[in-house]
């Protein structure tokens, strides 16, 4: 007997997963045990227009994989850089479940994991945000991070100053207090976002205050990198996983081959979620890759979510 599997579109996954339910579900995740360590490593497949992703993972009762191209050239067309759709399936019969719009996904469950990483290392009083980029991960940053900080003003860095005046209207018209700006802004930032393709550092280091968060998602190559030595340096650390970050994530294998930072003080977020406040001399980064779990655990929250109330959405 044949079925047709239901397609969550990406109207869908916004609706019903708000930005502040989604952090809750990865904090809610990693608090029931979630290790990320356990996910098996991502699969690059290189093809003529850029590079095909395979991610998958299992957690608890669910099992599902992600399958993303990444096309470099995409967004001088007017497309995404990264495109995506996601299976979702049963674990104990791997009878797929759903297929999700992955690229939706991917834009909410980034941010999320961001949030819950400043919801655990900013400062309450955190109120000013400098994102560099002007996507989707720079739209949903901004999003995500403002429903865990009293965010009052968002300022954004970006290469294209027309993209970068788009998004400063978009985020205006959804209420937020933003304008454009440039570099140096991270020296009034109490939260840096860095959401870019770039290969090399966007800014001085040195900058930075103290108390500042900095994330960084941009990049997922162990050559590429958004930060510099000066700020990884001396700051506190934090990634997903501490074997996956020495193996992806450039911010870090560069840092960790310069001398600057020492593996064994880089924190995992398993670590940060058993701790609600931290003594802290000097900013903080989150480096983020993005691992299989996060599109599961958003994925899966999202499915049972439409399943307990099948009237809040439609599913195609």
């Amino acid at each position: 007997m044949s079925w047709r599997v239901p397609w969550v579109d990406a109207d869908t996954i916004f609706r019903v997963l708000p930005w502040v339910d989604a952090v809750e579900a990865v904090g809610l995740a990693l608090s029931a045990g979630l290790d990320p360590s356990a996910d098996p490593s991502r699969v690059g497949v290189p093809v003529g227009a850029g590079e095909l992703l395979l991610m998958p993972s299992e957690v608890a009762e669910r099992v599902g994989i992600k399958v993303a191209s990444v096309a470099p050239g995409n967004p001088v067309r007017g497309l995404p850089r990264i495109q995506a759709v996601y299976i979702l399936m049963d674990a104990a019969t791997l009878t797929p479940l759903a297929m999700l719009d992955g690229t939706a996904l991917t834009t909410v469950r980034t941010p999320a994991v961001s949030a819950y990483a400043v919801a655990r290392l900013a400062p309450l009083e955190a109120r000013t945000l400098t994102v560099f980029g002007n996507g989707p991960q720079s739209w949903g940053h901004v999003r995500a991070v403002s429903s865990v900080r009293p965010i009052s003003e968002v300022v954004v860095v970006g290469r294209d100053a027309g993209r970068t005046a788009n998004l400063v209207e978009r985020l205006r018209s959804e209420g937020c207090e933003a304008r454009p700006g440039d570099a140096e802004s991270v020296a009034l930032a109490d939260i840096v976002v860095c959401a870019t393709s770039a290969a090399t550092p966007l800014f001085d280091g040195d900058l930075v205050k103290d108390h500042a968060c900095v994330v960084a998602v941009g990049s997922h190559s162990p050559a590429d990198r958004e930060l510099d030595d000066r700020l990884m340096g001396r700051a506190m650390v934090v990634v997903e996983d501490r074997a996956t970050a020495l193996r992806e994530a450039g911010d870090v294998v560069l840092a960790v081959k310069s001398g600057v930072l020492n593996p064994a003080t880089i924190l995992d977020l398993p670590k940060v979620a058993a701790h609600e406040q931290w003594t802290l001399n000097g900013p903080t980064v989150f480096k983020s890759v993005g691992m299989a779990w996060q599109d599961l655990v958003m994925a899966a929250e999202v499915v049972k979510r439409l399943t307990q109330h099948p009237h809040a959405a439609s599913i195609a």
